[in-house]
């Protein structure tokens, strides 16, 4: 719908000024505002951006938000910035984008290296220019500045949900069914917190740095205090045998969680998945010749846009409750949560029924339904 570049000045703290490319997409927003992530990256396109932005439009259509897709980025190694320097560059964008960001409007939020701090920093310049408090134009916000409960650990939670509902329909035995999970941080790491205490059993967990195995099960509690005491790293860690990050893609569980980054699953490794189902909480973790191929084996793939709608759909409840001013307990959070993503995969589970495909194929041709159909009341085509 609307792509927008602007060249952002970032004074260093050596007095030096880079001019760093920045972007936003807005790629539909006939169900409502457009809603999605900020990335800092040193390979991010306005490609990257545009396919992303995409993806955030079918995100919450799936969910049944009443929001559209957006997605916005710059073109930088933040690893490279002091702290003074990212708060320069955050208000910076803010500065060039401003006029296009409003709760009606476009709503931004966390992604790849950007956190809860840089969008306080972001609101604040937004609340500057305008002088007035508008909390709700950016979600993913520190709580003492209207954040919300729960956001945190979001897409682990909402990963929660859709692995029981999938246990009821395919009698996983959630309890007893082993799980390998690619990726440890925020959301690798929740999500095996979770499993771990409803009795599910951990058997493969892996970082940037190393991959560790367990056929009888990791406990889990340790791997993540050893993991933030060793500055996120799971290298040392003895509660299981060393392996590759491929060696977990296919190793022997019974649900396989992709939890890193894309393309991880590939068409010559899709054939020596074992996992029954695999739950996509990265973006585009499985290539389409693998998911292909997944299909073909009776693999059971939950796609990424409902498997980790979790975090947007939460970033809808921030919003809601900064415009009402009156914010939500944890319990409401999760309830409210549970109810959307559950509703979310039945949807999807009967559409792939009646019309005989693929989850993710089904997730597509209801998404895309949604939005065709909110275009076409507006009289847009």
């Amino acid at each position: 719908m609307r792509e927008m570049t602007a060249l952002l000045p970032l004074r260093m703290d050596d007095g030096t000024v880079r001019v760093l490319p920045g972007y936003r997409v807005q790629y539909n927003n006939a169900r409502g505002p457009c809603k999605g992530g900020l990335r800092w990256h040193a390979k991010e396109t306005m490609d990257t951006v545009r396919a992303l932005a995409c993806w955030m439009t079918w995100k919450t259509a799936i969910a049944d938000l009443p929001l559209g897709g957006g997605k916005g980025g710059v073109t930088v190694n933040p690893k490279e910035l002091s702290t003074a320097e990212k708060e320069r560059l955050a208000r910076a964008y803010m500065r060039a984008f401003q006029s296009i960001f409003s709760v009606d409007r476009d709503v931004p939020a966390p992604d790849v290296n950007t956190n809860p701090q840089i969008m306080a920093w972001m609101m604040d310049e937004y609340e500057t220019l305008r002088g007035e408090h508008h909390p709700g134009v950016i979600t993913g916000k520190p709580l003492p500045v209207g954040g919300s409960l729960g956001r945190s650990d979001a897409t682990s939670y909402g990963g929660m949900c859709i692995i029981r509902e999938v246990d009821k329909a395919l009698n996983l035995r959630l309890e007893g069914a082993r799980y390998a999970i690619q990726g440890f941080g925020n959301v690798g790491g929740g999500i095996a917190r979770l499993l771990f205490e409803k009795g599910g059993k951990v058997i493969a967990v892996s970082s940037e740095d190393a991959a560790i195995h367990n056929p009888n099960g990791i406990d889990v509690p340790l791997a993540i205090d050893h993991y933030e005491h060793h500055g996120q790293r799971l290298a040392g860690f003895h509660g299981g045998e060393s392996f590759s990050n491929d060696d977990l893609l296919t190793c022997d569980c019974d649900v396989l969680i992709p939890a890193a980054i894309e393309h991880v699953i590939t068409r010559q490794n899709s054939e020596h998945v074992k996992a029954k189902v695999v739950v996509e909480l990265a973006n585009g973790p499985t290539t389409p010749d693998a998911d292909h191929v997944l299909a073909e084996r009776g693999v059971t793939v939950v796609p990424d846009i409902l498997a980790n709608s979790g975090g947007v759909t939460v970033s809808y409840f921030e919003q809601v409750q900064n415009t009402y001013n009156y914010p939500w307990s944890l319990e409401e959070v999760h309830r409210q949560l549970d109810r959307r993503i559950t509703g979310a995969f039945h949807s999807l589970w009967q559409m792939a029924r009646e019309r005989s495909v693929s989850l993710r194929d089904a997730a597509y041709l209801l998404a895309v339904d949604r939005v065709a159909k909110a275009c076409k009341i507006r009289g847009w085509v």
